[in-house]
């Protein structure tokens, strides 16, 4: 199979590139700069090489480098943003810092003739987010693209294959952005691009058939989309020696848990045990108000109430969980630096009951589960069904978590998603759920003053969940919402709106 690798330099959504190139039917790989040799590298095969971005400055001796040597090994490498710049430093180029040359967010580029931007307009749209810039380039290399106030947006070595762009191709804002991919792998690396879902399904199950073979596994399954594909995909690997485990830790969504166990139960066939343990977590969280000590806690929690039914059952000796790319991108990776703790990455203790931990799904994007999931025979309407953290409502209640507010707010994001569904807006937007916050303010009912909570409601759009825009609901339907939840859910008064992209903010509130 045919590989592109994507050495991360510390971007914070640099892995967005990998999704970009896997869009093109190519298998991409993503390595932390300080993580793989240039002789592994060369040993492995790469197509193509791909430098991503990062918040430093080459001339920093704190900033990731890498072995000059790596550019003469004949593998065709892009640099984008700081790999663009790390180029040109170990190519014998110069990088400046000039206040006048920063540039962020949406500027015109002028390209001209390339490879790189084969079948391209001369004028086009690019997303800059940079104040270093290549002033001087390096022996061998020529300007192919150009902005207002950066002269080599782009640059290309065509003999030795080495080009960089210091704008981010990865990105929708680019509106040429998977064109000048497509050429990059197509063109100069040439790519055939023979990578597919079904080719990983196979080989996942031959891979675990063969690994696990005579283990007893025990999955995390919190019924969402992620565990539900990572529990089918296993099971058609090992069978009956895989056990779902499904928490209830009272922090779902409104009847979930008696839905989950219908489904994978009766309709799959698997050995499910049911944990109702809304009691055990609760008392864990109560006080407990700073969102990354509440992932922690219930990840913590979650390990040892799978350890302790894995007792019950007798020994189980691998623990499956349903965790996916963005989850690992975010709880930090490489020199990236951490947003959120996820239950299942960041959140896990350090000492754990089971040989290993399993994780089918750890490479893949969120739409790339959900065409496993279609692929291996899951209904439609489970694998799009609205995704929601593993920490539950835990991180959807701002401040202190209690059965009264969890109560609330389970009616609360019943309400609005059952308007949206009703007005057909539930294909378009990628998910959309309720946030109790810890605001409470004065309101009317009646003739009666009452003093009681906001809601915030959330709805984005999104294809990958790496960025993410507000999705524009239309007036009618937020209005319909907000009437019923105020109207319906005793201690809500006040119904707002959450209008913020990502970034900067995160699509969960905590």
């Amino acid at each position: 199979m045919e590989k592109i690798l994507v050495l991360d330099f510390g971007g914070q959504y640099d892995q967005l590139i990998a999704r970009r190139v896997r869009e093109q039917h190519v298998y991409a790989e993503v390595k932390p700069y300080n993580a793989i040799t240039l002789e592994e590298i060369k040993s492995t095969g790469y197509r193509g090489i791909i430098f991503t971005g990062g918040p430093n400055s080459v001339y920093d001796e704190k900033s990731p480098h890498y072995d000059p040597a790596i550019l003469d090994a004949g593998i065709p490498i892009l640099g984008i943003c700081y790999g663009d710049q790390l180029m040109a430093y170990m190519a014998g180029g110069e990088i400046r810092s000039a206040e006048n040359a920063s540039e962020y967010g949406k500027v015109e580029l002028t390209v001209r003739k390339s490879p790189l931007f084969r079948g391209l307009s001369e004028k086009s749209v690019c997303w800059m987010s940079h104040t270093d810039y290549v002033c001087r380039l390096p022996e061998g290399f020529t300007g192919i693209a150009s902005t207002a106030s950066c002269p080599y947006a782009a640059m290309a070595n065509d003999a030795r294959r080495l080009y960089g762009v210091q704008f981010h191709p990865e990105v929708t804002h680019t509106a040429c952005g998977k064109e000048i991919l497509h050429n990059f792998l197509f063109e100069v690396c040439a790519c055939s691009g023979d990578w597919n879902m079904e080719d990983f399904i196979a080989s996942s199950i031959e891979k675990y058939r063969r690994e696990l073979a005579g283990k007893k596994v025990l999955c995390a399954l919190s019924g969402g989309v992620d565990s539900s594909v990572a529990a089918v995909l296993m099971h058609k690997a090992i069978g009956d020696n895989l056990t779902c485990v499904f928490v209830d830790h009272g922090l779902l969504r409104l009847h979930e848990g008696d839905m989950v166990e219908k489904i994978f139960r009766k309709q799959f066939k698997m050995n499910l045990i049911r944990v109702n343990a809304e009691d055990r977590f609760l008392s864990k969280l109560a006080g407990v108000t700073r969102p990354e000590r509440k992932r922690k806690i219930i990840g913590k929690e979650f390990i040892r109430v799978f350890e302790d039914e894995s007792k019950k059952l007798g020994k189980m000796d691998i623990l499956v969980q349903g965790t996916i790319y963005p989850d690992v991108i975010e709880s930090g990776k490489g020199d990236a630096s951490v947003i959120k703790s996820h239950h299942n990455v960041g959140g896990l203790p350090k000492v754990i009951d089971f040989e290993g931990i399993v994780e089918p799904l750890r490479d893949l994007f969120k739409d790339e589960v959900r065409a496993t999931g279609l692929k291996l025979g899951i209904p439609a309407d489970l694998v799009y069904r609205q995704p929601f953290p593993g920490p539950g409502l835990a991180v959807r209640i701002i401040g202190s978590i209690t059965k009264e507010k969890a109560d609330t707010l389970r009616e609360a994001d019943a309400i609005f998603r059952e308007e949206i569904d009703r007005a057909g807006l539930n294909t378009g937007i990628a998910q959309y759920f309720a946030v109790l916050t810890n605001t409470k303010s004065v309101g009317v009912m009646g003739d009666a003053r009452t003093y009681g909570y906001t809601v915030a409601l959330r709805a984005v759009a999104t294809d990958d969940f790496m960025t993410a825009d507000w999705a524009r609901i239309p007036y009618e339907v937020l209005e319909r919402a907000s009437s019923r939840i105020t109207n319906e859910v005793k201690q809500i008064n006040r119904v707002t709106y959450d209008i913020t992209s990502k970034p900067p903010a995160t699509v969960e509130w905590e």
